[in-house]
């Protein structure tokens, strides 16, 4: 069954912690009303950007790229320096998102192309996270991108959202919201209805209208940016797409600058979120509101991953590595920066336990509650896995294997972020280890997707 009214947590094999999932203090906060002791549901945004590098930030290391509002929810929050995408591309990491698991077990392994763009989405049976915190009570809302089904029957509406405002392809001509195969893709619901505007400005605008309206209530709030992904556009750039035209057909976009234009759109997103910011602090809500900001993978070549080696679509660091700031006043310290290994699967057993559910343990989540790390304990994990195509990693502990065709690379994170030193002819018994895991999990994820 798709939806329980119960919820317990369970962890599958390779994600288990050795501290509880959920700890005394991991709920939602209380405050005192009557004199009586009153849980709060937190609020919860989600906030996405789309092909953003480690390095494309000011807070993580960017010189050029300012980030002020970002920046500040990290200062005064936690920042967190491993935080990853489960994939190293679009679909993947939404779908991980979604559920709670490996892309893999859901069938979502790879993008889904606007090439097919009727036939494959999430499939339905899934249990989401708007599926899971609609059950505790909240209102729920998706604006921006979907990227998890074309058709209808996938639209963010039938997967646990009441609201939903934005396109569902890979991306959009930020003006005339026209996808790279020609669709007009610009969603009210799960009907085709335009909104006239920037897409960063507007996906901003509709946040700032649900917040204002669900104000008294608890609510989910997923914002997924376009920004900076491609086509790269300002706010001032024409639109060029049109509709009835192949990628391949499609006008050309011409700027001066790329650069210039691809700073400017993560300035822009930067600074819709600041006015998110004000209109909690405006509706006396912000203290209660737990603010996440992270990007669905690595960045495309023209964006950067600082340091690290690697971009999107590879499993290298950079690939997956990206920024991951939470930001709670009630209930996260202020300044810190947290080094546990986080990815994105883990935020929808995360959401439920601070809203005060448990998940129920048929459902096997590879996410855990990572509240705790959050707060400056320390947890343990057990290996985490990526896989793009035929090349794929894992990470147990500070080894990290990487496999690419016939190459084979072992790393250790811990003193080599940046994956130079390859360590895998003197560590054989890692590499034969390693290899190992990699062959039972991807075993296990195949059978999870078989339905067995």
């Amino acid at each position: 069954m798709k939806k329980l009214l119960s919820l317990s947590l369970a962890v599958c094999f390779f994600s288990l912690p050795s501290a509880a999932a959920g700890q005394a203090d991991d709920g939602a906060p209380a405050k005192q009303v009557g004199g009586v002791q009153a849980s709060i549901k937190p609020n919860i945004i989600f906030i996405m950007a789309d092909d953003l590098g480690y390095g494309d930030i000011s807070c993580y290391g960017s010189k050029t790229i300012q980030t002020p509002h970002i920046d500040k929810l990290a200062s005064t929050g936690v920042k967190c320096t491993d935080y990853h995408s489960n994939g190293a591309v679009c679909s993947p990491t939404r779908a991980a998102l979604m559920t709670g698991r490996y892309q893999q077990r859901s069938g979502v392994g790879g993008v889904i192309t606007a090439r097919a763009h009727r036939h494959t989405g999430l499939p339905l049976a899934e249990w989401t996270m708007g599926e899971a915190m609609k059950d505790l009570g909240y209102q729920t809302a998706m604006f921006g991108k979907w990227h998890l089904g074309y058709a209808p029957k996938f639209n963010p509406t039938k997967q646990g959202f009441d609201e939903f405002k934005g396109f569902v392809s890979g991306n959009v001509d930020y003006q005339n919201h026209i996808d790279q195969e020609g669709h007009f893709d610009w969603w009210q619901q799960d009907k085709l209805r335009d909104d006239p505007g920037y897409i960063t400005d507007l996906i901003n605008n509709y946040a700032i209208d649900f917040i204002r309206r669900k104000k008294n209530q608890p609510f989910l709030l997923v914002v997924n940016h376009g920004a900076p992904h491609y086509p790269i556009q300002g706010r001032k750039t024409p639109g060029f797409r049109v509709t009835g035209k192949s990628n391949r057909q499609q006008p050309k976009l011409k700027t001066d600058n790329p650069k210039a234009l691809y700073k400017e759109m993560i300035e822009v997103m930067d600074e819709g979120i600041g006015n998110i910011v004000t209109e909690l602090e405006k509706l006396g809500i912000r203290n209660n509101t737990l603010i996440i900001f992270t990007s669905d993978n690595g960045p495309a070549k023209i964006g950067s991953a600082g340091n690290l080696r690697g971009h999107k679509g590879q499993v290298y660091e950079g690939g997956h590595r990206v920024a991951g700031v939470f930001n709670w006043p009630d209930q996260l310290p202020s300044g810190k920066t947290c080094a546990t290994p986080i990815l994105c699967m883990d935020m929808l057993p995360t959401f439920v336990t601070i809203a005060g559910g448990n998940i129920d343990q048929k459902r096997k989540l590879d996410g855990i509650n990572v509240l705790p790390a959050l707060k400056g304990n320390p947890i343990q994990r057990q290996p985490l896995f990526w896989q793009h195509k035929e090349n794929v990693a894992i990470r147990d502990g500070s080894w990290k294997l990487v496999t690419i065709g016939k190459k084979t690379e072992l790393f250790n994170l811990g003193k080599d972020l940046s994956e130079q030193n390859n360590l895998a002819e003197i560590h054989p018994d890692q590499v034969a280890r390693l290899t190992k895991l990699i062959k039972a999990w991807q075993s296990s994820v195949a059978a999870s997707s078989e339905g067995k």
